[in-house]
């Protein structure tokens, strides 16, 4: 499945291929934002397939850096995908994931499903 642009609820959505380019390294997200602008998107959707498991090691600092920067660009992100094996080793992920999920501009969702509901919510 290639990269796609859904329109969910009046947001552009860039939905990225679960078997796409990896983002290891937090220079690495200016490819996906490059590529969230091109289509004009708002959010953009990464599944976990596409992240490292260094990106859920809070001490490695890259899942700060890569927020930050989408933050920094005015474009949102939607980690889409099971992440249950990183919360159950990580307190403090589970804290970022719980932060994360009451803000707007960076959501953990199980599921495209479960993204186009906290959409929908955002929306009525």
């Amino acid at each position: 499945m290639p990269d796609t642009i859904s329109d969910i609820h009046a947001l552009r959505v860039f939905v990225c291929d679960p078997a796409g380019e990896i983002l290891a390294r937090e220079q690495d997200a200016n490819t996906f934002i490059g590529a969230a602008w091109e289509h004009q998107a708002a959010l953009i959707a990464i599944p976990v397939t596409r992240l490292t498991d260094d990106f859920f090691r809070l001490s490695t600092r890259l899942a700060g850096e890569v927020t930050q920067k989408f933050i920094n660009y005015n474009l949102r992100l939607a980690i889409v995908g099971d992440i249950s094996r990183w919360l159950a080793d990580s307190k403090a992920l589970r804290d970022f994931v719980y932060e994360a999920n009451n803000g707007q501009s960076i959501w953990f969702v199980a599921d495209f499903a479960e993204l186009e509901r906290r959409l929908s919510q955002q929306a009525a």
